[in-house]
């Protein structure tokens, strides 16, 4: 299965991550080279949240991350959820159906 984490940014977030962008690209991109996260960005334009795609066993490892994300240190993020994705088609669907 995998999940989203969904992130729901201040307003001027574009502006505002600047001083913390660094470390959070840091620890999302060692994420993904672990494998955990498949894929992540910012949602809008303007950039008013974020989705990131997980690849994990048990959740908690998420909200772990998200804990201590750098924007959430910050105060950049208002609000946060983790929820399950079952992915049913394409090339990386953890539980693929076909008819």
């Amino acid at each position: 299965m995998h999940y989203l984490l969904r992130y729901q940014y201040v307003d001027n977030i574009d502006t505002l991550r600047e001083p913390h962008r660094a470390e959070h690209l840091r620890r999302m991109w060692h994420a993904a080279d672990q494998g955990d996260v498949l894929v992540a960005g910012g949602v809008g334009d303007p950039v008013t949240e974020a989705v990131i795609v997980w690849d994990v066993d048990d959740p908690r490892v998420i909200d772990e991350f998200a804990q201590a994300d750098p924007y959430m240190t910050a105060g950049l993020i208002t609000a946060h959820d983790v929820v399950p994705w079952r992915t049913v088609a394409g090339p990386f669907a953890a539980t693929p159906v076909r008819p």
